[in-house]
């Protein structure tokens, strides 16, 4: 049985009325993994925007009953607030595969470059701690249109995006795997976004196609993302 755990920022946790690219992600794996699986984690809320708190139960109407809520992810928090929590999740939910989307919030407010890859490493270390054959999918930070006016920010982005880079080749193992997933060539925040940042229902189809790609090409998972 696969356990996979999509840790994450506000990108993934979704907010009132949204799908979630984790909605489109169990979909395309119900529709072309070859096994059993299991979305686990501790959470199963929205980011409610009204209350300013992720209290809400309201995914997109025609999401199935049967989607499995649960994460691990939160809107306004980055690598350096899931590092601590990750141990205890990955342990007591059994979890064996992480679908990892953070960063963004770490170098927007907390954070610089250098500091948030060190918190990446303690992520992972922590991880493997609880599973030492935990594998990590994680997804570069995808510049929000912040970057377009706060060229430091940018350039804040695509540094972490380097050392990211080098940390994950750093960190793999046989026995561990870790893998960077590709941003999808095609996103545009202006059409795959409603914000600059949050992804609309083509962004949510392009993470998710993000990952599962990447998943595929690296370890033979499942298939090519058609959704």
């Amino acid at each position: 049985m696969l356990r996979l755990l999509f840790v994450g920022d506000s990108m993934t946790i979704g907010s009132t009325g949204e799908h979630t690219w984790r909605h489109r992600m169990w979909q395309h794996l119900r529709a072309s993994y070859g096994g059993p699986f299991q979305i686990v984690g501790p959470r199963e809320t929205l980011h409610d925007k009204t209350a300013d708190a992720p209290v809400s139960y309201a995914y997109a109407p025609d999401v199935e009953p049967a989607f499995p809520r649960r994460h691990l992810a939160g809107w306004g928090e980055g690598w350096l607030h899931m590092a601590p929590l990750i141990g205890e999740t990955v342990r007591e939910q059994r979890a064996d595969l992480l679908l990892v989307s953070l960063g963004l919030i770490d170098l927007g407010f907390y954070t610089d470059a250098e500091q948030t890859a060190a918190n990446v490493r303690e992520f992972v270390d922590e991880a493997r701690a609880a599973n030492p054959k935990v594998a990590l999918a994680i997804l570069p930070v995808i510049p929000n249109v912040r970057a377009r006016t706060d060229p430091s920010f940018a350039a804040e982005v695509d540094h972490f995006n380097e050392l990211l880079a080098k940390t994950v080749a750093d960190l793999d193992t046989d026995r561990s795997p870790l893998l960077i997933a590709s941003v999808p060539e095609s996103y545009d925040i202006d059409l795959d976004t409603y914000d600059g940042t949050h992804p609309n229902a083509s962004g949510e189809h392009k993470l998710a196609g993000a990952f599962a790609d990447a998943m595929h090409q690296a370890w033979d998972l499942g298939e090519p993302y058609s959704g």
